[in-house]
């Protein structure tokens, strides 16, 4: 297994490889930098001085100078300082990295639960008005856009009851109850999506293993249909729908740059917005970096578990 894992960290290279120089290109195609975009805000530079600043920051020289330069220092564990805020970007995401994490975790654990209870429940009673109502729902969180769910979220409250949320961040450490009050919303929205696709997979992956023999034979036991399910089916059927969270959960870490927004809380995804928008391409760049390499991380862990749920895969 070690050197499965030696192996798969080599193959993440080339994907971050991919990712740097795609952040990177896309972000210089937008016109201006980030000294204009202080401009914009109010300050004052000069011609001479604008081309004195863009020298001091390096942003005069070819593009793939300051890529190499941003690698070679990327590779060193050197992310750079922010080029509106002169902060370290490491400092800055460590900062705001929990709130992702936090907003993910929670959106993850609120799909599998409700998902995976749902798709079972589908298929055992399959063909009945209980399984079109959860697939019809399913297909309804799939279709509808989460920033459309976290906008109804955060608009109808206010125009039905007049109820407006705390703007300002409670740390989970610092008040636990305002936090959670603040993180359940938008981690219901960035969820929803996921519960419709985990649920239609743990659906049709159930219901595939009870057409195999195993199955069969255990029903003809006299077994139960809790310990045919529990013991039996669904150890099995839990393979393919790992997968997708696996996927869902990068897709998760993702889908928190909008929604984090629209709720304001100071996460990696409002950073990467705010980033976009001063043109500060090492905090944009460190920032997806981070979000790629945990994406990345996150699918070796779910290969890893697939020998735990079946002894049969074999990692040598």
């Amino acid at each position: 297994m070690g050197r499965y894992v030696i192996k798969r960290l080599l193959l993440a290279v080339p994907s971050l490889l991919v990712v740097a120089v795609v952040i990177f290109t896309l972000i210089h195609m937008i016109p201006g930098d980030v000294l204009m975009a202080k401009a914009a805000e109010g300050g004052s530079f000069t011609p001479e001085t604008l081309a004195k600043l863009r020298h001091e920051l390096g942003l005069d020289q070819p593009l793939w100078k300051q890529f190499a330069t941003w690698s070679f220092d990327m590779a060193r564990g050197d992310l750079g300082e922010s080029l509106y805020t002169d902060r370290p970007v490491v400092k800055e995401m460590w900062e705001r990295l929990p709130v992702t994490l936090e907003l993910a975790a929670i959106a993850m654990v609120f799909s599998i639960t409700i998902a995976t209870v749902v798709g079972i429940v589908a298929a055992i009673r399959q063909d009945t008005w209980i399984d079109y109502l959860f697939r019809v729902s399913a297909i309804g969180f799939i279709s509808v856009p989460n920033f459309w769910i976290g906008t109804l979220i955060v608009v109808l409250p206010v125009l039905w009851w007049g109820y407006m949320p705390q703007l300002e961040y409670a740390k989970l450490w610092v008040d636990p109850i305002t936090n959670l009050q603040q993180m359940l919303p938008p981690a219901l929205a960035v969820g929803a999506s996921s519960v419709g696709a985990t649920t239609r997979m743990a659906r049709s992956s159930l219901l595939e293993v009870f057409r195999q023999d195993y199955i069969r034979t255990a029903w003809s036991k006299g077994l139960s249909e809790r310990s045919v399910i529990m013991r039996h089916a669904l150890r099995n059927a839990l393979i393919p729908v790992i997968t997708l969270w696996g996927t869902y959960f990068g897709y998760l870490m993702g889908g928190t740059v909008i929604i984090e927004s629209i709720f304001s809380l100071p996460g990696l995804g409002q950073l990467i917005i705010l980033s976009i928008g001063f043109r500060d391409y090492p905090m944009l760049m460190g920032a997806v970096m981070w979000i790629a390499a945990g994406f990345i991380l996150v699918n070796l862990m779910v290969d890893l578990l697939y020998g735990v749920l079946d002894p049969r895969i074999s990692y040598s």
